[in-house]
């Protein structure tokens, strides 16, 4: 289960290049990038995939100059997100991106969720649109992603007791699932920081999938995020400190109990928490 994101940070190295030479090299066809990390909770879309606990993260892109680019990102997993087997979210990305002029860009592609050695029937694809530009200091970005109807999605239990038997209520049943974003950040002048936010609502099955968990808990519910980045000067590293919530209520999550509540206290894995990271980019 991933999208975004996750809080995950984002970080980018300065690289000192003498002007000349930024005004004499050729672009390249084709380059490469990426990050890892340390995360003190891996949450998608507001939702905890480590049972509340830290998690390392990583990836990177191969981007050519047409702007075609394939990418992969993985993390580690537990409790709700925990899929046996490597206890290991990896995502397989391709996409087009492209200038439309006038500060906007479009960046279109597939994310593929997959859980290695992890129980059958769980991962899925997931298609998703960006739109992407400036307005004034800040940077915008308006996304979709739309999962069409796949068994890992589809609402085989109704309820944390079916699914306490093993007995699901509709076996094999498929669902679609919809989530619906926008990301804002903008740099504060004079300092190394970037502050940022996001609002995202979910829209998919309200029951438990073939595995005991679900891409959009409770069926529709709304995640957001407030935080800043700060780069580290002359150092490719990113601290990022946020605030993650949602409108999962306890009485709203009720059915999906115990499958929803924190192995270590009993509390609920979608609600308001303080995020901290450590990002290196390269």
């Amino acid at each position: 289960m991933k999208t975004f994101q996750l809080v995950s940070a984002f970080a980018f190295a300065v690289v000192a290049v003498p002007a000349a030479a930024q005004e004499t090299a050729p672009p390249k066809d084709v380059t490469v990038t990426g990050s890892v990390g340390v995360v003190s909770d891996y949450r998608l879309r507001g939702v905890s995939q480590t049972d509340k606990h830290a998690a390392v993260q990583g990836g990177f892109t191969i981007a050519h100059k047409s702007g075609f680019y394939v990418s992969t990102w993985a993390s580690n997993l537990a409790g709700w997100g925990t899929f046996g087997g490597a206890n290991m979210e990896l995502d397989l990305i391709g996409g087009y991106k492209r200038s439309l002029g006038g500060g906007l860009s479009v960046d279109a592609g597939l994310t593929w969720y997959m859980y290695p050695g992890g129980a059958d029937r769980s991962d899925f694809g997931e298609p998703y649109v960006k739109l992407s530009g400036t307005a004034g200091p800040a940077t915008v970005l308006v996304g979709v992603a739309y999962a069409p109807k796949q068994v890992a999605l589809g609402k085989w239990y109704d309820n944390a007791a079916s699914y306490a038997t093993g007995t699901p209520d509709h076996p094999g049943a498929k669902n679609d699932n919809l989530y619906i974003w926008t990301d804002l950040s903008a740099a504060i002048p004079s300092t190394p920081l970037t502050a940022k936010a996001h609002l995202g609502h979910s829209d998919g099955n309200n029951g438990l999938g073939p595995n005991g968990t679900s891409a959009a808990p409770t069926g529709h519910y709304w995640d957001w995020m407030v935080g800043a980045d700060f780069a580290v000067k002359g150092t490719p590293l990113t601290l990022s400190a946020a605030w993650i919530d949602t409108d999962i209520s306890r009485a709203k999550s009720a059915y999906l109990r115990p499958n929803f509540a924190s192995t270590r206290d009993g509390s609920s894995i979608a609600g308001s928490t303080a995020l901290f990271s450590i990002t290196a980019a390269f």
